[in-house]
């Protein structure tokens, strides 16, 4: 086809732009925006009816004896997102055998931040609520940081921005996923069925002996791993660590040297569905606040404001506090090329906890009005830690060299964050 502008055919030059547009690293961000805004939208609207209507429809699946009977939204937290955090348990196990966790050297920064941004967010929740036996429950809420969010804002300021950085807000957002998964394992577990728990490790079991007879076809795992699922569904364990279990068995060895490992392939292969249907299906059926009636002793509440103050003070402190000590005890090391106040910016954004924290809000909580204070404090926390962020990193880096070969530099690690992050080349 010529090269010529005004010959190239119309669908062409969308479909071009299209794929420009989820190449970008701040792509799946924005829709995560776009959808939570129209949630705000549909549930403060004419449509508000709708919107729950369509949440709390039934929807059975069957075969004999066995019936699994959820609403629409929780055949999206339970079962869409268990797809999501197999995509995260193929991020965590490649980044510990052979990415940026994979040695104390390069860990050792982003552990101590991620320990400090887990547990001060924690403790700010619970000095507003360590008094209520019911919403004490949500103290992990505002212990998350949702990564293509906070990567987004990051990618926004374009290569001022050293991609060390990039490097250390992805490592940490990635020991916050593994950290949510063991919160969510061992304090958000119903009563337990031990007939199901048996028939989820009889899976579990299957899994690694397909691992350790090193199969490389992905269907397989994928089969046994919807058998988990349903077996850890009626377990009483959240169904969505089945999803984690699954991807712990993918083979990360490479069948030839001229063919990807299957979990780098399961990971390509899955990015896009989750950043661009998942995510934002998630992201619509969660975050709709309700402002009906809304006053200010309702933002003013113990949940809301422990969780908004938590994920803006309680994040940026403690990231920020346990970087510092680890690098002035030589603990570890500040990031190539950066600076404190930029590392305090990254901190801010560490604060942007959306997905994980309206997730772990829905197993805290099961009353409407609680549900609706959890997101309307993760929406405040999150925006105000992002706009934080932002602003801080651009005045920081506004000085920063931008030459050619830095530019080059930042490019190249900038292809490792977006394979890091799962991103399609």
């Amino acid at each position: 086809m010529s090269d010529n502008p005004a010959l190239r055919s119309p669908s062409r030059t969308i479909r071009t732009r299209v794929m420009d547009f989820i190449h970008l690293e701040a792509s799946g961000g924005i829709v995560l925006m776009f959808t939570a805004l129209l949630a705000l939208i549909a549930n403060n609207s004419l449509l508000a009816s709708g919107y729950s209507g369509i949440l709390n429809t039934p929807v059975v699946v069957q075969f004999g004896a066995f019936e699994i009977a959820k609403p629409f939204l929780l055949w999206i937290n339970d079962g869409l997102m268990a797809i999501f955090f197999f995509l995260v348990g193929l991020e965590i196990k490649r980044e510990v055998l052979d990415g940026e966790l994979s040695s104390l050297d390069k860990a050792s920064l982003p552990l101590f931040a991620a320990v400090g941004g887990i547990a001060a967010p924690a403790l700010v929740y619970l000095f507003f609520n360590y008094n209520d036996p019911v919403t004490v429950s949500g103290w992990a809420i505002p212990a998350a940081t949702d990564i293509a969010f906070a990567l987004g804002i990051l990618a926004l300021l374009g290569p001022r921005v050293p991609a060390s950085l990039k490097i250390f807000l992805l490592a940490v957002a990635i020991i916050d996923d593994l950290a949510a998964i063991i919160i969510i394992a061992l304090f958000y577990t119903e009563n337990l069925s031990l007939v199901a728990l048996s028939w989820a490790a009889a899976g579990t079991v299957g899994l690694f002996a397909l691992n350790r007879f090193k199969v490389m076809r992905i269907l397989p795992y994928a089969l046994i791993g919807i058998f988990v699922w349903a077996a850890v569904l009626k377990s009483g364990v959240h169904a969505t660590l089945a999803g984690v279990i699954t991807a712990l068995a993918i083979p990360l060895a490479r069948p030839n040297p001229d063919e990807p490992s299957p979990l780098r392939r399961a990971e390509h292969g899955l990015h896009i569905w989750v950043a661009f249907l998942i995510l934002p299906l998630f992201a619509f059926a969660n975050a709709g606040v309700s402002l009906a009636g809304l006053s200010l002793a309702d933002v003013l509440a113990p949940v809301p404001l422990g969780i908004a103050l938590g994920l803006f003070f309680g994040k940026q402190i403690g990231v920020f506090l346990l970087s510092f000590v680890a690098v002035k005890m030589g603990l570890a090391k500040l990031p190539q090329g950066a600076n404190w106040m930029q590392v305090y910016g990254v901190a801010c954004l560490t604060g942007v906890g959306f997905t994980m924290s309206l997730f772990i809000g829905t197993l805290a909580f099961d009353d409407a009005y609680l549900l609706n204070g959890v997101r309307l404090g993760v929406l405040m926390g999150s925006i105000a830690s992002g706009l934080l962020g932002y602003f801080l990193l651009r005045m920081s880096c506004k000085d920063c060299p931008t030459d050619d070969s830095v530019v080059d530099a930042i490019e190249e690690l900038g292809e490792e964050v977006r394979e890091a992050t799962g991103s399609s080349a």
